[in-house]
């Protein structure tokens, strides 16, 4: 794993090269919350899919997160800035140019990439993320007080304790989950939406509760095509072969 530092902040990623020897074009995976570029990308064979494709694949940890720096200032986790650093990997890269996947508070960050730096993607694939991107913040506020509870046993609603475990299982510094659940929650309104002008594919679960609805969303961009992934909700459609296979097929049709 390699690590650079942009405007003081030091950020964790790897650089993976296809596996048939040939440079591949370039694309940018951005993880979800209390996630990690491991546990959201390496576990589900994400990097091997992608490299087996024939893409050099990108992926980073986003402060606050793995092997990055932490911060436990909400205003530091603005998605705005959080979207700076993915711009600074590209930069430090020497990558004008690449296709970028975000997940859930991924696909968020990877939205506010868009906006501020259009020239610099390809393409965009969100996935867990629909029109919760318009009309909510990336989290309830909740998710913050349930990193903060003393224990796993202190938390008692559904969706809390599932992230809250999920933190735990990541190792994540809480502290600083709770900070990011505070300062990630911009929105981006329909016009901005449809001001992206990127070839998008959206991806979300059916049992998805978290994301919002993927058709809505995907009806706001000038060219973008939802996909259903039967029967997983949030944390499980991340590996999902149809999940996989509509990526796949998106990359090699896309301009």
């Amino acid at each position: 794993m390699f690590e650079f530092s942009d405007h003081g902040v030091r950020l964790a990623f790897i650089d993976e090269r296809p596996t048939s020897g040939d440079r591949g074009e370039p694309i940018l995976l951005i993880h979800g919350f209390a996630s990690t570029h491991a546990v959201n990308w390496v576990f589900p064979q994400w990097v091997k899919t992608l490299t087996g494709a024939g893409r050099r694949v990108i992926a980073f940890d986003n402060r606050g997160h793995g092997r990055s720096e932490k911060f436990y200032d909400p205003a530091a986790y603005a998605t705005q800035i959080m979207a700076e650093d993915a711009r600074a990997l590209l930069d430090h890269l020497h990558i004008e140019v690449a296709d970028v996947m975000g997940y859930s508070m991924g696909a968020r960050i990877a939205a506010f990439l868009a906006k501020a730096h259009k020239s610099r993607l390809r393409s965009m694939i969100l996935g867990g993320l629909g029109y919760h991107l318009v009309d909510r913040g990336s989290l309830p506020p909740s998710i913050a007080e349930a990193m903060e509870a003393p224990a796993l046993a202190d938390v008692t609603d559904p969706m809390q304790r599932m992230f809250r475990s999920f933190a735990e299982a990541t190792k994540s510094d809480l502290k600083a989950l709770a900070a990011c659940a505070r300062g990630a929650r911009q929105l981006m309104s329909e016009r901005e939406v449809g001001q992206i002008g990127l070839p998008v594919l959206i991806a979300v679960g059916t049992e998805d509760d978290v994301a919002g609805d993927p058709h809505r969303l995907a009806a706001l961009f000038s060219a973008a095509r939802a996909v259903d992934i039967p029967g997983r909700d949030h944390n499980r459609a991340v590996g999902d072969k149809v999940y996989k296979d509509s990526v796949l097929e998106f990359l090699e049709q896309r301009p």
